[in-house]
């Protein structure tokens, strides 16, 4: 189901603290953010796909939500599985084990980026709004295209030519393809123009699509960032600026991930 790069970047572990720092914290934070304005109120159902070791799934399911994770990655699947509240089971995101309108609620939050034909994008935005309910919520995130062309300049990647040349590649057509033997950058991804997961979740079916920043271009700041992390009151006053200008969309191409939130229209 995924490509051999893929796979071993997974199974190398380096999600598996990746949200708990730095840029990672305040994508997480974000993303909470915007599912928790989102999301029915629990105990829904939350089909949590692509959902890795749950770094969602489980808080998810503290919260009160009932959340079953599919991943392609059996490592994952069975760190998920170990988490209280949650289950887990191996799948493709393009063809879900689940019955139709059987979710109050579908999360992508890893699969999109990682299929490179919009065919196939489109076919997991479908398989969402297949097995969540009518009136169901269907949120999936995305890498911006110019992830990597900022990341060049933020953590010095550009001394070496080899990503210069993963960069433009993204930039001409949004295949950000890494196969080395040795990954020392993220993994092969499609990275999304603002405009395009909207275009393909409403070609799938889903209605009231809205596609919003989640760091917005503070994921730059550096030192800064982790200076406001470490205080609460300053992290709350970057959450609720950057709820703010969620939806401009002179910010959308700025930040590192989008968030795209759709809607199955009732019966």
């Amino acid at each position: 189901m995924l490509s051999p790069e893929i796979l071993e970047y997974y199974e190398r572990g380096g999600e598996r603290e990746r949200l708990s720092a730095g840029t990672g914290r305040l994508e997480f934070l974000r993303t909470w953010d915007l599912l928790s304005r989102a999301l029915p109120p629990a105990p829904a159902r939350v089909l949590d796909v692509g959902g890795a070791t749950g770094a969602y799934a489980g808080p998810l399911a503290r919260a009160g939500y009932a959340v079953h994770v599919i991943d392609p990655v059996p490592e994952h699947v069975a760190a998920a599985a170990g988490l209280d509240g949650v289950t887990a089971a191996l799948g493709d995101a393009r063809d879900l084990p689940e019955p139709d309108a059987s979710a109050d609620a579908v999360l992508l939050l890893g699969p999109l980026y990682h299929l490179p034909d919009r065919a196939d994008r489109v076919a997991a935005w479908r398989e969402a709004a297949r097995v969540v309910r009518p009136g169901g919520v269907v949120a999936g995130a995305v890498i911006s295209r110019f992830a990597s062309l900022f990341d060049g300049v933020v953590k010095g990647y550009y001394a070496d030519p080899e990503f210069v040349s993963i960069v433009e590649r993204a930039l001409r057509d949004g295949v950000h393809r890494n196969t080395g033997a040795v990954q020392r950058w993220f993994t092969s991804a499609y990275f999304h123009r603002p405009e395009e997961p909207a275009a393909e979740a409403a070609e799938a079916g889903l209605a009231e699509v809205r596609t919003v920043a989640v760091e917005g271009p503070v994921w730059m700041t550096g030192e800064r960032l982790t200076e406001f992390l470490a205080d609460p009151r300053l992290t709350g006053i970057m959450l609720d600026m950057l709820r703010r200008v969620e939806d401009e969309p002179s910010v959308l191409g700025a930040s590192s991930h989008l968030l795209t939130i759709a809607t199955r229209t009732a019966a």
